[in-house]
């Protein structure tokens, strides 16, 4: 008989939709009183939730679960490399179970499997938002699992299937446990998130004293009147999302965008099979700005894609200055297996993909140097991720220095045009130490090519 709890370490890989299928499933074993641990060494078992997008990403999940297998033995798989098993049992015959994406009871019966759990009332408390692998100010809420496009370069589909979106009651019901657990900023995920209720045929559902149908724009208004900082992810310029527009110029969502664009050229959007590709997305920028001047856009885009000419690339820089897009981030054109894009030909050659990188990338940082140095002498909302300690680290101080000597603080943050992890800074000077998930006023006081500057002048 086992007298403690048995204990789990866990790895999560690749992007936010996974890290919240990895929340739940933490959620879920902490609810059945398994202990967590950050060493593998130790550990009952070792869950791997694996990211297959990209070769390289399956390549680094593969060396996450050699990892695991070398420091502990007993392994257990899930994620997206799991609906293509053969491509682990291959490398590693002998982890312990394999389970595809959200496939969540089939990981808790492998850990079972594995360590059945050891049950004490007294001990196994889970709060009520859930285990969260985010900090405790923001935390990523996922409206809808799978997706109906087919865009030629992703397998994505094959991997988590068709569009289902959750009813808007359960969504905003999780929304609600969260801010009552602390968090002051919402980050909605999904693989397309403005085709959100299509499946359910934007049927409504019970929350609270009314019924909210499952459409985008509503959601997003209900989310709206929760007093968060909702922010937008993943979301494709079909022509209701004009609608959402309005409801960041009237303060109710942050004024944020994430669209993937991935390209501007027709003939390369054509063969990369993009939804909205034949939307004017120009003119439609240019209106969403007109209704919220505040807006920031972020996006990310493919560089030598199949059959991109040199006069695709040039049509993509000019429609980067023509577009002046805030946040951007680029990839070279990496293929998958099993992506109807391997069958196009007319590769790109890997110095080609590689000089169109750097040309890009120069030329976004110039239109992204430029917008930062516009907001010089604002003030912005910002929200703090890194409170620097008791005194300005070591790493700040040239910040500080270059701010005002009186103030002997500096903290990191975010404006309301910055996402975690994938956009910039702000860094902060002030005369008090800034909490973690406070949201201050701060001056804006000089730029740089990602990140802001300025000091606090209002809590």
């Amino acid at each position: 008989m086992r007298s403690r709890s048995p204990v789990v370490s866990f790895v999560s890989l690749g992007c936010p939709k996974a890290l919240v299928d990895s929340e739940r499933i933490l959620t879920r074993l902490r609810a059945e009183g398994y202990e967590l641990a950050r060493e593998h060494a130790g550990a009952d078992m070792v869950i791997v939730n694996t990211c297959g997008f990209l070769d390289s990403a399956q390549a680094e999940s593969l060396d996450a679960i050699g990892a695991a297998l070398a420091e502990n033995g007993k392994v257990i798989v899930t994620g997206c490399m799991g609906a293509e098993p053969e491509k682990i049992t291959q490398r590693y015959p002998n982890v312990f179970a394999i389970t595809g994406p959200q496939q969540y009871e089939s990981v808790v019966e492998a850990v079972h499997r594995a360590a059945p759990p050891l049950h004490d009332a007294f001990v196994d408390l889970v709060p009520p938002q859930g285990i969260k692998l985010t900090p405790r100010h923001y935390a990523y809420l996922k409206i809808s699992e799978g997706c109906n496009n087919r865009c030629s370069f992703c397998i994505i589909p094959k991997l988590r299937g068709d569009l289902v979106s959750r009813p808007a009651a359960d969504v905003l019901r999780e929304a609600e446990r969260l801010m009552t657990a602390g968090v002051k900023e919402l980050l909605i995920i999904s693989q397309d998130t403005s085709a959100y209720g299509i499946d359910l045929k934007y049927a409504a559902s019970r929350w609270k004293d009314r019924d909210v149908r499952a459409r985008f724009v509503e959601l997003a208004r209900e989310l709206g009147t929760l007093g968060a900082w909702v922010r937008l992810h993943y979301v494709y310029p079909y022509p209701h999302v004009d609608d959402v527009i309005a409801l960041m110029a009237d303060g109710q969502i942050l004024p944020y965008l994430d669209i993937p664009f991935q390209h501007a050229a027709p003939a390369v959007l054509k063969r990369m099979k993009r939804p909205a590709a034949q939307e004017k997305t120009l003119e439609r920028i240019r209106a969403w700005r007109q209704t919220c001047p505040a807006l920031t856009l972020r996006s990310t885009f493919i560089v030598g894609f199949p059959g991109e000419t040199d006069a695709d690339f040039e049509f993509l820089l000019g429609w980067l200055d023509e577009a002046q897009l805030d946040r951007v981030g680029c990839f070279r054109y990496e293929p998958v297996k099993g992506a109807a894009a391997n069958d196009l030909g007319d590769a790109v050659p890997n110095d080609v993909k590689e000089e169109r990188w750097h040309r890009f990338m120069a030329r976004q940082q110039a239109i992204s140097a430029k917008r930062l140095k516009a907001k010089v002498g604002t003030r912005q909302q910002v929200i703090i991720d890194e409170d620097g300690g008791a005194h300005v680290p070591a790493k700040w101080e040239p910040v500080r220095r270059q701010e005002h000597a009186q103030n002997e603080f500096v903290a990191k943050g975010r404006s309301k045009g910055d996402a975690p992890e994938i956009d910039g800074a702000v860094y902060v000077a002030s005369r008090r130490p800034l909490r973690i998930g406070e949201i201050a006023t701060v001056k804006i006081e000089r730029a740089d090519d990602y990140d802001l500057h300025g000091t606090a002048v209002g809590f």
